[in-house]
């Protein structure tokens, strides 16, 4: 479960727990917010889980099982955690994501949403300049904190991961979200707007503008 160990000058071992995957944030023209991870590789295993903000403030984590929901709401933090079934798949054009039951038949599932994606981002070609080796480096991302929070309003690359830890956001690809149609606990949530105000989960927002980025999560 558990990354490389090495000791700094001090002699207190680091562990570092990377997570690589994809990360979409959106808008709804309800006020409701959504940050949908999609990892591939984790020390958790493959898995995907939800985070909603709803337009009362609410903070709500959807996770697949009891020791992602700990882990992550460990990390974060939310008014309420629910453990269940959490899906995503390619669809022609976009992603589908649900949470509850994959049966539209039973009709009890929390969160249905179909997301549109489209090109490459200005900030996309921005960050294909650099290596990808070099860019998800938690020092580098340590240093340029600062400028990424300047360039993306409301996100970050490194802060606070609760208990001690710290947490590095390496992003290698930006791509635009076009489009969307979503409802949870059966209330249509609208359309397609800007992730604004900033979700309050941890240390940073997604960007305002829609987005799914390509992400090594490292958490130290």
């Amino acid at each position: 479960m558990h990354g490389p160990r090495r000791r700094p000058a001090y002699g207190v071992p680091v562990t570092d727990l990377r997570f690589e995957g994809r990360i979409v944030g959106v808008g709804t023209t309800s006020g409701t917010r959504l940050v949908v991870g999609m990892w591939a590789r984790s020390p958790l295993g493959s898995f995907a889980d939800v985070m909603v903000e709803t337009g009362e403030g609410r903070r709500i984590l959807l996770a697949p099982s009891r020791e992602v929901a700990d882990f992550i709401a460990g990390t974060y933090t939310f008014d309420e955690v629910r453990v269940l079934p959490v899906s995503w798949r390619k669809v022609d054009g976009g992603i589908a994501v649900t949470v509850g039951s994959t049966d539209s038949a039973l009709g009890d599932d929390t969160l249905r949403l179909r997301l549109d994606i489209g090109p490459v981002s200005g900030l996309g070609m921005l960050l294909r300049l650099v290596p990808k080796a070099f860019a998800t480096r938690p020092g580098w991302l340590g240093l340029i904190n600062p400028v990424a929070r300047l360039i993306v309003p409301g996100s970050a690359t490194a802060g606070t991961a609760g208990g001690g830890r710290r947490e590095y956001y390496g992003v290698t690809l930006a791509r635009h979200i076009t489009g969307l149609t979503a409802a949870f606990e059966g209330r249509d949530l609208g359309s397609l707007e800007r992730l604004w105000p900033p979700v309050r989960f941890g240390f940073g927002s997604a960007p305002a503008a829609p987005t799914l980025v390509d992400v090594t999560t490292t958490i130290r």
